[in-house]
């Protein structure tokens, strides 16, 4: 019995704690609403560094970037020099399969690091059976140290593929849709 009473007083509590929420008025939710908006913007604003900020970071560390302004948004764009590797067929292909699955074990190990220490941020294999094997987009300041990391991969060192290295401009912390 007495579970059917603090069931009863439980239920009444959370119907009159419903209905006093319902009763608040409009004006009062835009001001509170409105408040909350205000702290996560200006909270938002403290934890993304500026497009000044982070460009003067990046020209420290020698990268190369350029700003505009988009014309739709009048948003401030920071443009970032990145390196695209093209990794391709290399001249030396007749390693036996075995050679061939442990080079690739290697190769993929190779990449994995580079993605994880910060050098690379795109990496794949294409889809087809052409002599461009697949991309390694490279985040590093400049055309020599994307060329010395590639080399760095065994199956480049094997012979089995051969680098292609272009810069490429993209704006910085633009992602794949």
């Amino acid at each position: 019995m007495k579970q059917y009473i603090l069931l009863f007083f439980a239920l009444a509590l959370t119907v009159s704690c419903k209905k006093t929420v319902e009763n608040t008025t409009d004006e009062t939710s835009k001001i509170v609403n409105s408040e909350v908006a205000d702290e996560v913007q200006n909270e938002v604003q403290e934890v993304e560094p500026s497009v000044a900020s982070l460009k003067e970071e990046l020209t420290a560390k020698g990268f190369e970037t350029f700003d505009y302004v988009d014309a739709k948004t009048k948003d401030t764009i920071l443009m970032q020099k990145y390196f695209m590797v093209f990794l391709k067929k290399g001249p030396i292909r007749t390693q036996n399969e075995q050679v061939i699955k442990e080079l690739q074990e290697d190769h993929l190990e190779h990449l994995s690091r580079m993605y994880e220490e910060g050098y690379a941020d795109l990496i794949g294999p294409f889809g087809d059976d052409g002599d461009i094997r697949g991309i390694a987009v490279y985040n590093v300041p400049t055309l020599k140290m994307a060329d010395s990391l590639a080399k760095l991969d065994p199956m480049v060192k094997s012979g089995n593929l051969e680098i292609e290295v272009h810069p490429w401009w993209t704006a910085k912390g633009q992602s794949l849709r």
